[in-house]
């Protein structure tokens, strides 16, 4: 696997501070192969101690091994969206591969799963629905199209609210769907924590690096979103 693909796949388990040097690296990858260790500690504001335990964590020796492998990648592609115009090569691979992550996240959902979020978005007294950052489309389109078929959902926080103000009167009787794809904003642990904590069911849906907080979820569901590589070839003429 790629650098992309084991930060992707190991990102629930790392440490806050190796989560924000994780993040810097996936913002950077085309550039990776020129940062020094010390570097991506500075720019990613941690220390170099942190960026050698994550480089561990991913497998890599050091910051130089790292560093080649960023080269190899810029020679067979490194996983960032676009694509040449007129590829439809690449453009194919991404639909096999979109494909696929719909597939995995069908045979996790299974029956069962869907018809307890199911049952708790029909029943709950309301439906508060969250997002933040890459999230906040997700939580708005879902708010839009809950609002045609029930009373009673909200997107929040609404202006002027703050979230502990959202959530101040929710119990038992409510339901949270929560959009917890990366990245996410610092206080979203202390969130969907204090929102368990009053009782209130939750529909936590994110990528496999919001696994880390399935445990607070009444319905935990999982969305790959692994993606394709681009190929950096030229074209034959």
């Amino acid at each position: 696997m790629n650098i992309g693909q084991r930060i992707d796949r190991s990102y629930g388990e790392l440490s806050p501070q190796e989560q924000r040097a994780a993040d810097f690296i996936l913002d950077h990858l085309s550039d990776l192969a020129v940062y020094s260790g010390t570097e991506l500690a500075q720019r990613s504001g941690v220390s170099k101690a942190t960026v050698s335990r994550l480089f561990r964590r991913l497998g890599f020796e050091n910051a130089q091994e790292v560093r080649e492998h960023a080269r190899s990648l810029r020679s067979s592609g490194v996983p960032v969206g676009g694509v040449a115009p007129g590829a439809s090569a690449d453009l194919s691979a991404h639909l096999v591969r979109e494909v696929e992550n719909l597939r995995r996240c069908l045979d996790a959902l299974g029956p069962e799963r869907l018809e307890q979020a199911t049952s708790l978005l029909v029943r709950s007294r309301s439906v508060t629905v969250a997002g933040f950052r890459n999230s906040y489309a997700l939580a708005l389109h879902l708010r839009s199209q809950l609002s045609q078929s029930r009373a009673g959902v909200q997107l929040a926080p609404q202006p002027g609210q703050t979230l502990a103000e959202e959530f101040a009167e929710r119990d038992a009787r409510d339901v949270l769907v929560l959009f917890g794809f990366r990245r996410r904003p610092a206080g979203f642990g202390r969130l969907i924590a204090g929102v368990a904590a009053r009782g209130v069911p939750i529909v936590l849906i994110g990528d496999p690096s919001a696994r880390r907080y399935a445990e607070f979820a009444t319905v935990w569901i999982e969305c790959p979103i692994d993606r394709c590589r681009r190929s950096t070839a030229t074209p034959a003429r």
